[in-house]
C-alpha cells in the first residue's frame, strides 16, 4: 500500500472553541474543551471524543472487512466505546479504552468463528496499532 496523507484544519472561534473541517469534506465538526478541564464546555465534541471515536471506528471498519473477506454473514453489528482519561505522573492520558461490541448472527455454529473475527479485528486495527492506549475488547455475540 502506497503512502496516504489525511488532511484537516482548525479554526479557533473563541473562548475554548473550534471548527475542526478538512478540504475532503462539505461538513465542519466543533471541537472544544471537554467541561472535566478549566472553562470547559459540555455538550459538545472534544478531543477525547474524537481519540476514542477514532478506535471505534477503526475497529468497525476493520471488522467490516474481516468478516467480508471470512464470509461471515451477520445481521446486525453495533458497538460502544468508553475512553478512560487519567493523571499519570503529573500528565494526562487517555490509558484505556474498552470496546463493547454486540454481533448478530443467524447461525449458532458461527459463534467461534464471530469471536475469533472480533479479535482479529482489535489486533489489525491500525488506530489501536498506531497509539499507546490500552485497548480493552468486551463482546457479545447474539444468536437471532
Amino acid at each position: 500500500m502506497e503512502k496516504h496523507s489525511y488532511n484537516l484544519s482548525l479554526e479557533w472561534t473563541g473562548d475554548r472553541k473550534g471548527i475542526l473541517s478538512s478540504p475532503e469534506f462539505p461538513s465542519t465538526i466543533e471541537v472544544v474543551t471537554p467541561p472535566e478541564f478549566d472553562k470547559g464546555i459540555a455538550g459538545h465534541w472534544s478531543p477525547e471524543h474524537l481519540f476514542t471515536a477514532s478506535v471505534l471506528s477503526c475497529f468497525m471498519t476493520t471488522f467490516l472487512a474481516i468478516a467480508e473477506y471470512s464470509k461471515l454473514e451477520f445481521v446486525k453489528f453495533e458497538c460502544k466505546a468508553e475512553g478512560i482519561l487519567e493523571s499519570v505522573e503529573g500528565k494526562f492520558l487517555m490509558t484505556e479504552i474498552i470496546l463493547k461490541p454486540k454481533v448478530y448472527i443467524k447461525n449458532q455454529e458461527e459463534i467461534e468463528k464471530t469471536e475469533r473475527i472480533l479479535h482479529k479485528s482489535e489486533k489489525a486495527c491500525l488506530i489501536s496499532n498506531s497509539i499507546i492506549t490500552n485497548v480493552v475488547l468486551d463482546f457479545e455475540v447474539w444468536v437471532m
